[in-house]
């Protein structure tokens, strides 16, 4: 018996981060690339014949960190600078954040929009993304569909796939 995939892109992402491990390269240097990610859905046929909606994510009810998944997507990559949760330098980065809650004061340089991830890289995102929207796809479909791998790309040259 064979088993049913469908895969949807998600692009149009400015990102930039930094591999402060990467100590002999010029990767530890804060930089940026346009990105994206293939989600790759698979399980059981719905009433319609279809593993995941491509339109679903639009029409979820299921929230990622409160947000829906279109708006999670944007406030994680859409201008933002992503930065490991052990990077020795994330006080300074923090200093330059823009706060909404803070606005027009000194806690505001308005800089950036920073957001502290596990890990950076193109393999721990694929792995970050994974977990997160498999969470979300389980519980939106009531455990009939999963993410089966995510591959998150750097301007469509590289790419990095994670999969359980």
């Amino acid at each position: 018996m064979g088993k049913f995939q469908s895969s949807k892109v998600f692009d149009g992402f400015s990102t930039v981060f930094r591999q402060w491990k990467a100590t002999d390269t010029h990767c530890r240097f804060v930089h940026g690339y346009g990105i994206s990610f293939k989600v790759y859905f698979e399980g059981e046929l719905d009433h319609r014949n279809w593993v995941w909606d491509f339109g679903g994510m639009k029409r979820a009810k299921t929230k990622i960190d409160g947000k829906s998944p279109k708006e999670w997507m944007d406030y994680m990559f859409d201008h933002t600078v992503l930065v490991a949760e052990d990077d020795p330098h994330l006080v300074e980065l923090k200093m330059l954040n823009h706060n909404p809650r803070y606005e027009k004061s000194q806690q505001d340089k308005g800089i950036l929009q920073l957001r502290i991830v596990p890990a950076t890289g193109a393999e721990k995102f694929a792995e970050f993304i994974f977990h997160k929207l498999n969470k979300f796809v389980k519980e939106e479909t009531g455990g009939r569909v999963k993410v089966g791998q995510v591959e998150f790309m750097e301007h469509n040259k590289n790419s990095a796939i994670y999969t359980e």
